[in-house]
């Protein structure tokens, strides 16, 4: 009986490390080639509502109001990046002309005091010391100007990568609005074949995953909504105190780059400090590196209670996944991990998977003294 057990506790351990590795695999590999038909498929099945709903109300064909409210969707999506990309190069613009100002405001003055305070040390120093110093300033200058050099080099690498890469990315865009349009209209058709595919059994599982996802989607959306928020509370109070201009603002911005793996608010604060404390202001350096540390303190505590309580997974099970979702995936394994495994977690209480074992008996195996009695019994 026991030889039974880890038979089929091993049968499925390779069972299911197969779908990952597959899973893997469609996700490192051919994700970027299928991907305009996934978020052409996911554009469609979240207008299936609205166009039922005014099918049914207007008494028009489905099939026209597909291709009304594909058509409204992008148009709009299109108008909104148009304004956007707008608004981006007239900051850029306004930026890149206030750059002589503040060069002669700040810049320059920075660099003549740390000039005259470098001359006055040099002078007190010993001869053979200040023809060393020379050369090892001529030695970094000559550093920075490869460094510079290298560096036009990989932006430039970069901007003809992107134009090259351009055409590309076009036929992927125009596959994907074609592909939205022909879905939409024939979406119930293409469903119902799809689903004629497999059996009763698999069918109902589909439907329970399908319905499981979509709600722990919404409850990851609303839980990292939360979090922004916090955040956002945080560095308002905090640019408040600080005395920062339009500190409401840039606290929404700083806690919408929040939510991005990797940078977060480090990528913004961190350079702002930096400058702040070369420009001379050190009262809002250190304001800005300590209102840094208590927010990122802040954010790794409650991430893992508010994620995974919210989605039935362990602080330290969300951690995890947290982790290495963002590690293996990037942004999409960030949100996807958690919910891959809550989705198991699930399934099992259901019964539909016998992955790993849940509560034996009614005890509760929070304590030392249940999980004491539970490992007696196993031995006996």
């Amino acid at each position: 009986m026991e030889i039974e057990k880890k038979r089929k506790f091993i049968i499925n351990i390779l069972y299911f490390a197969i779908i990952l590795a597959i899973v893997w695999v469609i996700l490192e590999w051919g994700l970027s080639l299928i991907m305009p038909f996934i978020i052409a498929f996911l554009i469609s099945w979240a207008l299936q509502r609205p166009i039922r709903f005014l099918s049914e109300k207007l008494r028009v064909h489905k099939k026209i109001l597909a291709i009304f409210l594909v058509l409204l969707f992008y148009c709009t999506i299109g108008l909104l990046i148009a304004l956007l990309i707008i608004k981006s190069f007239s900051a850029v613009g306004e930026l890149i002309a206030s750059l002589p100002a503040l060069y002669e405001a700040h810049i320059n003055p920075l660099i003549g005091k740390i000039y005259d305070s470098l001359e006055s040390s040099f002078i007190r120093l010993d001869p053979e010391l200040m023809n060393a110093l020379d050369t090892l300033i001529q030695d970094s200058a000559a550093s920075i100007g490869e460094i510079i050099s290298g560096l036009s080099m990989t932006v430039a690498g970069a901007v003809s990568g992107a134009a090259s890469s351009l055409p590309g990315f076009l036929i992927r865009l125009l596959l994907m609005v074609i592909s939205t349009f022909f879905i939409s209209m024939d979406y119930d058709r293409l469903m119902g074949f799809i689903l004629r595919q497999f059996n009763d059994r698999t069918q109902e599982l589909f439907f329970q995953i399908k319905k499981y996802i979509i709600g722990t989607l919404f409850v990851c959306i609303r839980s990292y909504a939360l979090i922004m928020s916090i955040t956002f509370v945080e560095l308002s109070i905090g640019l408040h105190i600080l005395r920062v201009e339009n500190a409401f603002l840039i606290a929404l911005l700083i806690a919408v780059f929040d939510i991005l793996p990797v940078l977060g608010t480090g990528g913004i604060m961190i350079p702002w400090a930096i400058i702040t404390f070369l420009l001379g202001n050190y009262s809002l350096a250190i304001g800005l590196a300590v209102l840094y540390v208590v927010i990122t303190i802040i954010r790794n505590i409650l991430e893992p209670k508010i994620v995974g309580g919210n989605i039935g997974l362990h602080p330290v099970v969300t951690l995890i996944s947290l982790f290495v979702g963002a590690q293996l995936f990037g942004v999409v394994g960030l949100f996807g991990f958690p919910i891959f495994l809550s989705l198991l977690v699930n399934l099992n209480k259901n019964g539909t998977i016998h992955l790993f074992k849940m509560d034996e008996s009614k005890e509760s195996t929070e304590s030392p003294k249940a999980n004491r009695r539970i490992m007696k019994r196993r031995r006996k």
